[in-house]
């Protein structure tokens, strides 16, 4: 198995975004240390649900402060960012780190967004997202690339550098689903889904691939109190987090009960003992097929996040590497 972990630079009441980021930056190191794979961020704008706005850029920073780990996006944004400004930036990076850059990828979705970066609804389109991956497929296998499409227009121009980092696809729909098959790029499935519902996804999919999962982390003397600290916490993040959606069109985005999802959350995930944890992992690797787990370590709060990503390494990672 592969075990990484997966980071929001959540804003937590009390803490700045700026705070956020840089113990973000520190988690990502503790990561290394603790003996994780990879590290992979995840990219919003104009909100505290997560407060980096770059995803690419996080990676950079986080390549040059450590020194083996794997460093990824989950996702950049590709309905806010032309594919071959993205291209070039994934096709640095995996150069610049020898090989450790994961680029994943997402189509987002219909917020405000699209209004500051100019695109508007055409480009959260399936056609604009379908062609923003043929175009980073093709800046990825060739030397010179032109383009003819709906979306995305221009001469023939060299690759420069020649970069060809891994790709992950986040798919939440039947749709995302298909152009990742179709284009034989792997699946990236969220936290909020659910074994059963994974499972239908790789089935759906079909082909062997190497997809990957995010699941809520935490380790608690035991299952009660982790999930008693989740409980507690996540919807003091989620609450305003989740409020701050702002959608393109103006309607009013329908909210997910903060501690209803937290509930949900905690009943699906490993969260608990170090054995539970592992056990739980594991049964989800079995039920899905998935081999690749990025564990969602900040649910319990800063004061509590290095704390988690120390005892996963120390505690959880020895089971999962001796179960293969």
């Amino acid at each position: 198995m592969r075990i990484g972990v997966f980071l929001l630079a959540a804003g937590f009441p009390g803490s700045s975004a700026e705070q956020a980021l840089r113990a973000a930056l520190d988690y990502g190191v503790a990561a290394e240390d603790a003996g994780f794979d990879d590290v992979f961020m995840a990219e919003h704008h104009f909100m505290p649900y997560g407060t980096c706005p770059s995803a690419l850029t996080f990676a950079a920073l986080l390549a040059g402060r450590t020194r083996s780990i794997g460093v990824g996006t989950a996702v950049t944004v590709l309905s806010t960012a032309h594919p071959v400004a993205v291209a070039e930036q994934a096709a640095m990076l995996d150069v610049l780190t020898g090989g450790r850059f994961t680029l994943g990828v997402g189509r987002g979705g219909p917020w405000v967004d699209l209004e500051v970066f100019g695109t508007g609804m055409a480009g959260l389109s399936r056609r604009a997202f379908a062609e923003a991956l043929d175009v980073l497929c093709a800046w990825g296998s060739q030397d010179a690339v032109a383009f003819d499409g709906e979306f995305h227009r221009f001469r023939q121009v060299p690759v420069v550098p020649r970069g060809g980092p891994r790709m992950l696809v986040a798919c939440t729909s039947p749709e995302s689903l298909r152009m990742a098959a179709d284009r034989g790029l792997p699946m990236l499935l969220g936290m909020h889904a659910d074994d059963v519902e994974k499972a239908a996804m790789v089935r759906i999919y079909g082909a062997p691939a190497p997809h990957a999962s995010v699941v809520v982390a935490q380790v608690a003397p035991s299952r009660g109190q982790g999930v008693s600290l989740l409980r507690q916490a996540m919807p003091t993040w989620l609450r305003p987090g989740l409020a701050a959606h702002v959608r393109f069109d103006g309607v009013s985005a329908p909210m997910r009960d903060p501690d209803d999802y937290a509930e949900h959350l905690t009943a699906i995930h490993p969260v608990g003992p170090a054995s539970y944890c592992a056990e739980r992992i594991l049964e989800s690797r079995l039920a899905t097929g998935i081999e690749h787990v990025l564990l969602f370590v900040e649910g319990g709060g800063p004061e509590h996040t290095l704390t988690n990503i120390k005892a996963l390494g120390s505690s959880v990672l020895p089971l999962l590497r001796a179960a293969g």
